[in-house]
């Protein structure tokens, strides 16, 4: 899931205009793997709570992070925020897959609600599909530019002021995870809302921005290349931490929003910062990672809604609702670039 397409690289970097050789491709690989992750966490089946579902699903569910923490790695380095521009490049695309995927959702369910006012709480909530995650990259950047902007201005010591506010902010994002859901299970509300109020969990996911941040404004690079096997090693640990937790329900074993899964999370982002793989294939797709995010969810409902894969199994189920929606989504991408105006792949997110 990613708002990476339009996130802010430097002009030394990448901008929607540039040619694609110009583009970190360190970055976009990183991208290009998280987009395949998230489309694998989309593909395992839902209905299972199987322990290889949940090894499986634990180990994927790092993708937005890495999209996050690359938004705030890349802020880092530029050392601004076009907020306007990134706000406009998220939500026009938005906007139409949120068209497309309510008309696709009103023909599946004849007694959808269609009151005005029940179809714009869906498109500020993005209740349909897998949406959420635009809103959290809107909180994220609006985060980042507020922390950004408050430093420029002040007149001394920018940068250690930039880095106690990014410390701040992971902090009350780590304590925001922990205590959200048991305040709201305090004052009564259901199960199902505290579940939806987990995944917008803001400061939380912030959390991964400012950490990002924190390695573009130190360019930890070097430091992190000659501690490779340390940071994998951690990353491991933290990963069996993290699925252990899911796998028998220990303490906080939410998806999202809980410490162990920060843990793993930020390890994972920052083992691939010290790897730094750059794969032009990854590359490629990882530049146009929200246009794949905001659409290849049509091609996984169409399998589930209208294709018999279930009847083979829950395995062979997921390994083509894998393969097939990789491969639409990817050969899409590259032929609406191939054909579409540059304003036409702005308005779809490519």
């Amino acid at each position: 899931m990613t708002m990476t397409a339009v996130a802010h690289v430097p002009a030394r970097r990448t901008s929607p205009e540039t040619p694609a050789v110009n583009r970190d491709s360190g970055i976009d690989t990183m991208r290009g793997i998280a987009i395949l992750m998230v489309i694998g966490i989309h593909s395992l089946p839902q209905s299972i709570d199987a322990s290889w579902i949940k090894v499986i699903d634990a180990a994927l569910r790092p993708c937005v992070p890495i999209f996050l923490f690359a938004s705030g790695y890349l802020t880092a380095t530029s050392g601004r925020v076009p907020l306007w521009k990134r706000l406009k490049a998220t939500i026009v695309p938005y906007a139409i897959a949120f068209a497309a995927a309510y008309i696709y959702m009103a023909g599946h369910n004849p007694a959808m609600d269609h009151r005005l006012s029940t179809a714009v709480a869906r498109f500020l909530l993005a209740y349909v599909f897998v949406y959420y995650y635009v809103f959290v990259y809107v909180g994220c950047t609006i985060g980042l530019w507020l922390i950004f902007r408050y430093a420029d201005n002040s007149t001394r010591d920018t940068s250690q002021q930039l880095t106690i506010l990014l410390g701040i902010a992971i902090a009350f994002g780590l304590i925001a995870g922990s205590y959200l859901d048991p305040l709201l299970l305090r004052a009564g509300f259901a199960e199902s809302l505290i579940q939806e109020a987990r995944l917008r969990n803001i400061p939380f996911w912030f959390s991964f921005a400012a950490c990002g941040a924190l390695f573009g404004a130190f360019r930890a690079e070097p430091a992190l290349r000659n501690m490779r096997i340390t940071i994998l090693g951690a990353t491991v640990i933290t990963y069996l931490i993290y699925a252990a937790v899911r796998i028998f329900g220990i303490g906080d074993s939410a998806d999202y929003d809980s410490v162990a899964f920060f843990g793993y999370a930020a390890m994972l982002t920052i083992l691939l910062l010290a790897i730094y793989p750059r794969v032009p294939l990854l590359a490629a797709i990882g530049s146009g990672s929200y246009f794949i995010y905001l659409w290849h969810i049509f091609v996984v409902m169409t399998l589930r809604d209208h294709a018999p894969l279930r009847g083979f199994g829950a395995v062979p189920d997921f390994v083509a609702t894998y393969a097939i929606t990789t491969m639409v989504s990817v050969t899409a991408l590259l032929a609406i670039r191939r054909t579409a105006s540059s304003r036409t792949l702005r308005w779809l997110g490519a």
